[in-house]
């Protein structure tokens, strides 16, 4: 066991993108674990775009990280030591973290996390902790979906993306993806089985989606806002479900950036708009991990993790959302699996 540990800190708040003073990488001794307690080695660190968020200034679903604290994202790591009786050496746990090598819990911040038969820890990790969840939940809960239903879908190569069309496929919806670029199209249908995609770097947002989707759209599932929002408000069909999961194209901002010019079809359209936060659901996990994972162990779900590796590349991982520089889930390796060293 080591004697230090590696924390990023929150420095500065940015104005605007995240930069080199944004977070800093410190090292520190590792305190004495106390009775109740127990050291957990970082194994990997999820990046999610709504983590810009948290060192912000506008008003948030949770509290903001302060100034001086330790950057926070969601981790699975192995317990290295323990003095908690509810947790031993080589037990797999996940939860809410600082950016960390190695850090200390009481059982608080981190549960378990069990071995999914067939499943990798990578693959569990970061398809199971956030993106999964918040696709089913996004779509099933929220967008309620029926068979032959169109759904649209922003950000649709990105971590949720990739799944939501997958989902809707599997409930028998017909599928429509928007990204950018014409790889990021082509693997949408190659690998993600959209039926339809839309390149936003192509312009005319509106009307690629009029000529895929004639006679409208049921389910925007929406995770970009600004003119990509405003696009799927353009082409809905009466009574349509609008999901708002992200806003990405905000997030490096903090002003309050002005809603959408095409807010009227709410009314024109009778629209329902819901957003969500995916913590909201926290307690029904159990049932949409099992569900997710049945399907990944059964090939009915297709995903690309992106791995970044080395904890001083963090804030380079992040960046790649707000860049579209990622390639599929973005996660950052700080250490090795068990049995890999």
């Amino acid at each position: 066991m080591p004697n230090m540990a590696r924390h990023w800190y929150f420095n500065e708040r940015p104005q605007g993108e995240m930069d080199d003073r944004t977070l800093v990488l410190r090292e520190e001794p590792l305190p004495a674990l106390k009775d109740g307690e127990f050291r957990v080695r970082s194994i990997y660190l999820s990046m999610d775009a709504t983590l810009r968020l948290w060192v912000g200034e506008l008003d948030l679903y949770m509290e903001r990280i302060a100034l001086g604290e330790r950057m926070k994202g969601f981790l699975i790591g192995e317990v290295a030591e323990s003095k908690h009786p509810g947790y031993q050496a080589g037990d797999l746990v996940a939860g809410l973290g600082s950016w960390s090598d190695y850090l200390t819990d009481d059982g608080s911040a981190f549960q378990k996390m069990p071995p999914i038969p067939g499943l990798g820890v990578a693959d569990a990790f970061g398809i199971l902790t956030v993106a999964g969840p918040t696709a089913l939940v996004g779509l099933m809960e929220i967008g309620k979906p029926k068979p032959g239903d169109t759904v649209v879908v922003s950000a649709a190569a990105g971590a949720v993306g990739m799944l939501v069309g997958q989902i809707a496929k599997i409930h028998g919806c017909r599928t429509i993806g928007i990204a950018g670029g014409a790889e990021k199209c082509a693997r949408l249908k190659a690998e993600f089985g959209y039926d339809e995609v839309v390149d936003y770097k192509q312009g005319d947002i509106v009307g690629q989606l009029r000529k895929l989707a004639p006679d409208g759209v049921d389910v925007l599932f929406e995770n970009v806002g600004g003119e990509v929002l405003d696009a799927g408000l353009t082409v809905m069909k009466d009574f349509g479900r609008v999901v708002i999961c992200g806003l990405i194209s905000s997030y490096n901002s903090d002003e309050l950036v002005p809603g959408p010019y095409m807010f009227r079809n709410v009314i024109m359209r009778r629209l329902t708009i819901q957003g969500f936060v995916i913590l909201d659901y926290y307690d029904r996990y159990p049932e949409f991990q099992a569900k997710l994972a049945g399907w990944m162990l059964e090939g009915r779900l297709k995903y690309r993790l992106h791995v970044v590796d080395g904890l001083e590349n963090a804030v380079d991982a992040l960046k790649l959302l707000y860049s579209g520089g990622n390639q599929g889930k973005v996660m950052v390796k700080i250490g090795d699996e068990p049995g890999q060293a």
